[in-house]
């Protein structure tokens, strides 16, 4: 017989006691019905239709399925309708334009072709040298163009924070029908940073930091990895990782989901839905022999970098939404580099899903200055 200082053979009292939060503790449940969601975000969700009560829209589809081309896009398109039907504007906006300098440049990429970047300059600092913060946007690396009036927005409030900003227009792996797995997009964004840190007396530009959300994140983390291999990460000051999409797990079984990254499994369909992201994941990497090698390729899934990979590189920020399947991956790339002696700080925003800083400016606004006030804090202080 058990005493009463131990549990009866076979049971756990603290597992029972506890309850385990989301779609762990209920697999039924919906946004909405989480007590941890911000009671706007609930409104906002059921407002536009995304609150998870419709039901799984890529249920009993194969990753084959949704990493086709066409798949990818009407991935694109609906992202890209969501973006523009999205209220995003603040009182006040209208006068920021005139405190914004900006203007179009272009650079060689790494095979010859002539890619551009998005400048963003504070017009009353226009001689002043100021820190850059080179911005890969979301997307996952697939889809999204790079400069529409979220991406843009974001750029903006950076500057009037005092920044430079500059936003990279990277080859999606999506790009009007053709296909550009992986590296290019990764190739063009390192080839930016080094023509960036090339021209930095005429550009009047200080310290470079990096930083994107979701798969702009992971071309963040993946060029500073890059830079350590090829011999020219002290070309970086920083990186700033918002809301990481690293992992590449989403078509991972279940077992191995709750092993490593529940929140996968906790959140899912919170929004996003891990189906989907396998198959954006998929259609990243290509096809064939070179596409299965990407798949746990620390250039192409940050999260797979080891522990040697991460020494020696640059301060860095990650910031999670407690409500995002990508929340986990987040927090253990954070612990390794933690592991590898790196500066690194995080935090999770509570109540939010993925990437709301960015694309719910208008509904939840302190989230957004928060984190433009944090990324431009991070870059004027290395």
């Amino acid at each position: 017989m058990a005493s009463e200082s131990s549990p009866p053979e076979g049971t756990d009292p603290v597992a029972a006691l506890c309850t385990r939060p989301g779609r762990l503790g209920d697999w039924n449940m919906k946004l909405f019905q989480d007590p941890r969601a911000h009671p706007k975000l609930v409104e906002v969700f059921r407002a536009f239709g995304m609150d998870g009560s419709q039901g799984n829209p890529f249920e009993g589809a194969s990753v084959q399925d949704l990493a086709s081309t066409t798949q990818m896009a009407k991935n694109h398109a609906s992202t890209m309708k969501l973006y523009e039907i999205l209220p995003n504007d603040l009182v006040g906006d209208q006068q920021e334009q005139s405190q914004i300098h900006r203007e179009t440049l272009t650079f060689p990429s790494f095979d010859g072709t002539e890619r551009q970047m998005f400048v963003f300059r504070p017009a009353e600092q226009s001689r002043r040298v100021l820190p850059v913060v080179v911005y890969f946007h979301g997307g996952g690396m697939v889809l999204t163009s790079t400069s529409n009036k979220v991406h843009d927005r974001w750029c903006q409030s950076l500057a009037v924070q005092g920044v430079m900003a500059i936003s990279v227009d990277f080859r999606n792996a999506y790009d009007n029908g053709k296909h550009n797995a992986f590296p290019i997009g990764l190739n063009d964004c390192a080839a930016a940073v080094q023509y960036i840190y090339q021209h930095k007396a005429e550009l009047q530009i200080s310290n470079i930091i990096l930083q994107g959300e979701s798969g702009g994140a992971n071309l963040s983390l993946a060029t500073a990895l890059k830079a350590k291999r090829e011999g020219w990460i002290h070309q970086i000051a920083g990186v700033y990782g918002i809301v990481p999409y690293i992992s590449g797990a989403y078509g991972w079984p279940d077992a191995r989901k709750l092993k490593e990254l529940p929140s996968l499994y906790e959140c899912e369909g919170y929004w996003l839905y891990t189906s989907m992201m396998a198959g954006m994941a998929s259609y990243y990497c290509g096809e064939g022999e070179e596409g299965e090698k990407a798949k746990e390729t620390p250039l192409a899934w940050p999260y797979f970098a080891s522990i040697d990979d991460c020494k020696g590189l640059p301060p860095h920020v990650l910031a999670m939404d407690e409500l995002d399947p990508l929340r986990d991956e987040g927090m253990a790339y954070y612990r390794k580099l933690l592991a590898a002696g790196v500066e690194a700080h995080a935090k999770v925003n509570l109540g939010v899903v993925h990437a709301t800083s960015l694309v719910f400016r208008k509904l939840l606004p302190e989230f957004h200055n928060n984190a433009i006030r944090d990324v431009t804090s991070f870059a004027k202080n290395l």
